[in-house]
């Protein structure tokens, strides 16, 4: 790889919630910190940050070996299996939760872990920002990746910046039959919409700009398809790079005020509005949710790591927050009824099967 290539990869996993799924516990986050210590100090990264969004665990990474670097991975791999063994000490609740195979094979993709990874050279000022959701699936990245690079109500920069005039390239995967396909906006938006509008089955993978250059990415990976069988809700991770041919920060962030239902909260088995908040506030505990979103803003310089900036933490998006907990209420009278939970054919990969398949096999009894 050139040198003057730089890859961000973020690789999440839920290993143990504190308490419930409400949070990560800060021995977690102190391990993990230490672990990507040593493999920055040996040259492996350029830099790291260590978060949390709710129970699930974040690595946010930088090195110069491209995508599905396997060293890379394997460093995620045994960051998560050591913060696991800290998980069962403690008796956290779901303790390697997202950990769904035995031993580490070249690539966490396909293994529990979600993954989201771009390489591109660093231009003179290169702001991204890095989102990380939680009680949600990846189609939750649909709506807002749509309105950042498709809706010029939401991206004036479409209409007035002659280097976005042109639009953007959307990757879009197929979740059960694992394709993908490209769609170029506006010429093909309505087509776009036809696919992505089904979050359950159409996740947007990666956008790029019309010469090419990749503009944002997201982690795709649907854990329940990977078992066969609920383990968790995906609680996916996404990055987009801002500026300068780009959307600007402030219409990256735009997209977020409008609290959309996306599928997750308890169980994974409801649909609730998706929260912006501040990292502090990625805690959801009411019904185990709402969903939330945190939104961690960073200057790359030659690698490096500037930041974070806590971009939610913004008193512009108490009225998202009001309103998410106002529609949170709405849903929540609905009980075990649709539309707050979800419909039987996305409700297979929970619990309720189990329970279904009881009552199928009752007969009437004959009068």
């Amino acid at each position: 790889m050139s040198e003057n290539k730089v890859t961000l990869s973020v690789i999440k996993a839920d290993i143990g919630g504190y308490v419930g799924h409400s949070a990560s516990h800060p021995d977690i986050i102190q391990q993990a910190q230490e672990i990507l210590g040593q493999a920055k100090a040996k040259g492996l990264l350029v830099d790291f940050y260590v978060t949390s969004c709710g129970d699930d665990l974040e690595l946010i990474m930088t090195h110069t070996r491209g995508n599905d670097c396997a060293d890379i991975h394997k460093l995620a791999w045994d960051t998560f299996i050591e913060c696991t063994r800290r998980a069962k000490e403690l008796k956290l609740y779901g303790a390697g939760q997202d950990i769904l195979a035995d031993a580490f094979s070249g690539n966490v993709k396909g293994m529990g872990p979600g993954v989201a990874e771009m390489t591109f050279v660093e231009r003179k000022s290169e702001p991204v920002v890095v989102f990380c959701g939680d009680k949600c699936a990846p189609g939750a990245w649909n709506l807002p990746l749509f309105r950042i690079f498709a809706d010029p109500f939401n991206t004036i920069g479409l209409v007035i910046d002659p280097s976005m005039h042109d639009g953007f390239r959307f990757e879009v995967h197929d979740v059960f039959a694992g394709k993908d396909m490209i769609l170029s906006c506006p010429e093909e938006m309505y087509d776009l919409l036809v696919l992505i509008g089904s979050p359950e089955n159409y996740c947007i993978k990666n956008v790029y700009r019309k010469d090419g250059e990749i503009a944002a990415t997201s982690s795709t990976q649907k854990l329940a398809l990977i078992a066969g069988r609920y383990v968790g809700k995906d609680d996916p991770v996404m990055m987009v790079r801002c500026q300068s041919g780009f959307p600007a920060v402030g219409e990256v962030l735009e997209a977020f005020v409008f609290p959309h239902l996306v599928s997750g909260w308890m169980r994974g088995s409801h649909y609730g509005p998706l929260m912006p908040v501040a990292q502090r506030d990625a805690t959801p505990s009411r019904f185990d949710g709402p969903p939330r979103v945190i939104a961690l803003g960073f200057q790359l310089d030659n690698g490096w790591l500037v930041g974070p900036r806590d971009m939610f933490d913004d008193p512009g998006f108490d009225r998202a927050r009001q309103e998410a907990n106002e529609l949170a209420d709405y849903m929540r009278r609905h009980g075990p009824f649709e539309p707050h939970r979800l419909g039987l054919k996305e409700m297979e990969y929970t619990t309720l099967p189990q329970v279904l398949e009881k009552l199928l096999q009752r007969e009437e009894k004959k009068q």
